[in-house]
């Protein structure tokens, strides 16, 4: 009883609580559980997003290819692999995953295999290198980002069958929030360790204390108290996934926000190129990573939660501002770079172009993600996630080639080609239908 009395007080304290009717959306019964639910959801997704990044595919894993001497060619496919092959399978993980009544056991499932993936990734980054890294670090990325796929279709049904409407993005800014902070301070101690170059092996121990993260994550999701769901729907993966892929046809709202959401990857698609323009301004020392890994643990720890309040207003908004954000700050870099190049190698600018665009980066993440939990119900939800994740997946791995414009194009101008998908993708978000 004293736990629970706490983590009412705690939530009523986060989320500014007044309205009692606010569970109009979900089971009466799973009402009486927001409290909890809410404070072992922001710990879970805390460890988890502390755990990206630690490994992150834009920051760190390229950082810790090069270190280990693995080919430039397979460094480029980090990000694309990372992100599409979580997202593409999702389509064909509904049909198993609709027949689980409880389904915050499928994301402790795929949380335990990204443990592992992450942890093996340490583990070659401690005994191998060159080529043989390069592989191994690729197809390791490849099992995590299938696992990272299972847990994200099961997030967002628990989310919506625990959470009610108005609270949830605000879950995914505390998270975000606090791993922030906690990313922050490990960039504090890097800037300040006085090293040059770090050794692979304490890459290997960063990548093994990540994956330990997912552990501790899936212990705590554990506790969740979620109620049985509906489990209709299953059945042969392939011909579920092919009927599914109509409500694309269908549905318009539904529709329109996959091609937002696709415009939206400018956000993600332009980060590596920040750091690799860094790199050719200002060289690869340790300093380097940790002002990026500064850049991007700040932007979290100040803006996640309160995209996350605004994303319970309007998600369609924050979709908006975020693209609107991502797409000034490209044009200011090309900008920078064809009138002003000094500037650029002014060791500070870059990071904090970089922190401006981690802030819209996590405006697009919390605004989409809200956006689709709270425009469909019940099983709807489910295909809605499976569905959009995988286009988009398909989608991300034919943008990742982007980089092959590098041989005809500066970095600056793939910066801003990327980036002006971004204003497009406010326009669209600007016709969508509100969902809160």
């Amino acid at each position: 009883m004293h736990k629970q009395r706490l983590s009412a007080d705690i939530y009523t304290k986060l989320v500014n609580e007044e309205d009692a009717r606010v569970c109009t959306d979900i089971d009466e019964q799973a009402c009486r559980e927001v409290p909890g639910n809410f404070l072992l959801m922001i710990f879970s997704h805390f460890f988890t997003k502390l755990g990206d990044a630690l490994a992150n595919p834009k920051v760190v894993l390229p950082w810790v290819m090069e270190t280990l001497q693995a080919p430039l060619y397979l460094i480029g496919f980090l990000v694309p692999i990372r992100e599409s092959g979580s997202l593409i399978p999702q389509l064909f993980f509904a049909s198993y995953i609709r027949a689980v009544a409880v389904r915050k056991w499928v994301w402790i499932l795929g949380s335990l295999a990204q443990a592992v993936a992450i942890a093996a990734i340490g583990l070659v980054a401690w005994t191998l290198n060159g080529a043989a890294a390069g592989w191994s670090i690729i197809g390791l990325l490849v099992l995590f980002s299938l696992a990272r796929g299972l847990s994200s279709v099961a997030s967002k049904d628990v989310l919506g069958k625990t959470i009610p409407k108005t609270r949830r993005g605000q879950v995914n800014g505390w998270s975000a929030s606090a791993a922030g902070l906690i990313t922050v301070a490990l960039a504090l101690l890097l800037l300040f360790s006085g090293t040059d170059q770090l050794p692979p092996q304490a890459y290997g121990l960063l990548l093994a204390g990540a994956g330990l993260l997912w552990l501790i994550a899936a212990a705590i999701y554990a506790r969740i108290n979620e109620l049985p769901g509906e489990t209709e729907g299953g059945g042969n993966a392939v011909v579920e996934a092919i009927k599914r892929l109509d409500i694309l046809r269908s549905d318009r709202p539904f529709r329109r926000f996959v091609i937002t959401r696709a415009l939206l990857l400018c956000s993600a698609l332009t980060a590596p190129y920040y750091v690799v323009l860094a790199q050719q301004k200002l060289g690869s020392a340790a300093a380097t990573l940790g002002l990026f890994m500064l850049a991007s643990g700040a932007a979290s720890l100040i803006s996640a939660p309160l995209w996350g309040r605004f994303a319970d207003l309007s998600s369609r908004r924050v979709m908006m501002a975020a693209a609107i954000l991502t797409a000034s700050i490209g044009l200011v870099v090309y900008l920078l770079d064809n009138l002003q190049p000094a500037w650029l190698a002014i060791g500070w600018m870059l990071p904090a172009l970089y922190f401006c665009l981690s802030i819209a980066h996590q405006g697009v993440r919390i605004g989409r993600k809200t956006y689709v939990v709270d425009l469909a119900q019940g099983n709807r939800r489910t295909d809605y996630v499976a569905v959009g994740n995988t286009v988009i997946g398909l989608i991300l791995l034919l943008l990742g080639f982007a980089g092959a414009l590098g041989a005809v194009m500066a970095v600056s101008q793939i910066i801003l080609l990327l980036s002006m998908l971004g204003a497009l993708g406010a326009v669209m978000a600007a016709a969508l239908p509100e969902a809160e």
